[in-house]
């Protein structure tokens, strides 16, 4: 074989396999979101250190969930793999991310502020899992989010005012969490004569209030029962006030007549 037919060999070769360079932050990203998760049913059997290196070759991925856009992680989707673990704040390299779906596994932990770095995000979905701790607000960040689905976790305190100012957000969904608060007014503003969002993304939350969802009638029972209890206790205190007056007031008059029949024996008859 000739010298060129050595090269056309070696072109071959070359452009059958992966490239040898993979983004220093996409690699980053993939490798400290892997050391976070755990993995039982080995869904992930090609996240490896080596494939991370290779994730990417223009459009096309070598890594199972990922999906690759000129070279960069665009898409990550891990839904219903029976993970465990917690979410690396270290997802915030993956800056070309549009779309995060971690939905439908066993997650634990908070929701990484760090998030607020993926500014290209679109999708954000992490329910049904077992989240805990407050909805960072810094997810307002990301301006471009169309979809935030958080339902079926037990995520607290309320839902950050600041998610009313994403004007593309299409789809939202916190129900059946433990959040509380005041639902924020333009998350739940009508447009025409419907809500932004209806009271489906909001159920399942037994201290949230708000439009769109209807008032509740045990907090209805509980403010007439707060009510009822202190208009009857400033009853019985009215009616104790008033007994005590009165009895002061008889026991003075006694006291008078007593002292008025000492003073008048004393007097000397005229």
């Amino acid at each position: 074989m000739g010298v060129w037919g050595v090269v056309l060999v070696c072109l071959l070769l070359c452009a059958g396999a992966p490239p040898s360079w993979s983004d220093p932050d996409d690699e980053a990203c993939l490798t400290h979101l892997n050391e976070s998760l755990e993995d039982p049913t080995k869904a992930l059997q090609n996240w490896t250190k080596s494939t991370f290196a290779n994730a990417c070759s223009g459009f096309t991925s070598y890594l199972q969930g990922a999906t690759c856009n000129n070279g960069r992680i665009y898409k990550l989707s891990l839904t219903n793999l029976s993970l465990r673990g917690t979410i690396s704040p270290y997802l915030s390299n993956c800056t070309n991310l549009q779309s995060l779906d971690l939905s439908s596994n066993a997650l634990t932990g908070p929701i990484p502020s760090d998030l607020q770095s993926l500014v290209n995000l679109a999708l954000l979905n992490l329910s049904s899992n077992h989240l805990e701790g407050e909805i960072p607000f810094q997810l307002a960040i990301c301006a471009y989010l169309n979809v935030i689905d958080l339902h079926d976790n037990s995520l607290t305190g309320p839902i950050p005012q600041q998610f009313g100012l994403l004007v593309r957000l299409s789809a939202f969904d916190v129900s059946n969490n433990r959040l509380s608060g005041l639902i924020p007014p333009n998350l739940g503003n009508r447009s025409g004569n419907f809500p932004r969002f209806n009271a489906s993304s909001f159920e399942g939350n037994k201290d949230l209030y708000g439009y769109p969802l209807a008032p509740l009638k045990s907090r209805g029972l509980s403010i007439l029962a707060i009510v009822g209890i202190g208009l009857g206790s400033g009853f019985v205190s009215l009616v104790l006030s008033f007994t005590a007056v009165c009895i002061w007031l008889r026991v003075t008059e006694q006291k008078m007549t007593s002292e008025e029949g000492k003073i008048s024996q004393l007097m000397p008859d005229y």
